[in-house]
């Protein structure tokens, strides 16, 4: 069993959902009520595009550069 690792952006949308997207896994996203709910989606999301592209012989890419921090940041000019 191989093992990958993605890079997962979750952000909360207008009406308070937790949306994932990860961005080396193109169309590879999903929604939870929660976070941890999002996170969980995300894996399940993450493993079903991985075997497809598996099963139709694609090259997996999951070299992403890693975010390490987003600060939302107030400026007054």
């Amino acid at each position: 069993m191989a093992s990958f690792r993605f890079q997962a952006i979750i952000e909360v949308d207008e009406d308070g959902l937790y949306v994932a997207d990860v961005p080396a896994l193109q169309g590879c996203h999903t929604q939870g009520r929660t976070f941890e709910e999002a996170i969980d989606n995300v894996r399940e999301a993450i493993a079903m595009c991985v075997r497809e592209m598996l099963e139709d012989g694609r090259e997996i890419e999951s070299h992403y550069p890693e975010v390490v921090g987003i600060k939302m940041l107030e400026i007054a000019v």
